[in-house]
């Protein structure tokens, strides 16, 4: 088993890149920890953005995943939603970045920001920042609070509270569930093994695009309206009350 950790700080941007399988949980420290049972290394380490171009992660000459970020910017996440420098002030230009070759375990503080890229499953929970997630196989975000960029080769599950972005794409290899709390003026578009249907909620402000290889559930409390051409809803379900 190893382990590595490090502070922290004022670095609330932590890239996770796993060759392998990844749980992801929030916890009240300033500590990141990481740990992994396999013997394909890990390394964590505090980097500048600038250095931060790719995200690849290979074992021997077989490449899981091999993808350019887009730079995470300095700015922090506002309990608003909005991204805000803090009275013109921008965080430090420092990422905290974890790399494994195989699967694992990393902690964070509950305010971070995530990027995470795994060549298998993704697990995140308990995160109130922003979250990014690539998995080649399964992604799992639960109890998240910003729902950014995500996508999952096999089947993927999303229950967050909000989702910056106003006109988005969400993919699946499989199954797709998808839940954002505070949805609450929305146009729906649905691609799913079942075929294809549009749904509003609201006026419509928003735009969500689901494309899954599987079943597409889409998860709300407020009241779904059939659009043209098929007046067909999918498959809804409400939210599951804890």
């Amino acid at each position: 088993m190893t382990r590595r950790s490090i502070l922290a700080g004022k670095n609330k941007t932590i890239i996770i890149k796993v060759g392998g399988s990844v749980t992801v949980k929030g916890h009240d420290s300033d500590q990141v920890s990481a740990e992994t049972a396999g013997t394909w290394g890990l390394t964590l380490e505090r980097r500048s953005e600038s250095e931060i171009g790719r995200a690849r992660a290979a074992i021997g000459e077989h490449v899981l995943f091999d993808i350019r970020l887009k730079l995470p910017s300095p700015l922090r996440l506002s309990p608003t939603g909005r991204e805000d420098g803090g009275e013109g002030k921008n965080e430090p230009n420092e990422v905290i970045e974890v790399q494994m070759g195989g699967s694992g375990e990393v902690l964070v503080p509950f305010e971070s920001n995530l990027k995470v890229y795994a060549g298998k499953d993704i697990d995140v929970q308990g995160i109130k920042g922003r979250v990014d997630a690539y998995s080649g196989l399964k992604l799992n975000l639960r109890d998240v609070y910003c729902l950014r960029n995500v996508s999952a080769g096999r089947a993927m599950s999303i229950d967050c509270q909000t989702m910056i972005e106003n006109d988005v794409t969400f993919g699946a290899g499989g199954d797709l569930r998808f839940y954002v709390a505070d949805l609450t003026s929305l146009r729906l578009r649905v691609k799913d093994i079942g075929g294809y249907w549009e749904a509003r909620i609201g006026d419509g402000e928003k735009s969500v695009y689901l494309k899954s290889g599987g079943d597409v559930t889409f998860v709300t409390d407020q009241k779904v309206e059939p659009l043209p051409p098929n007046y067909i809803l999918g498959k809804i379900e409400k939210p599951t009350i804890a």
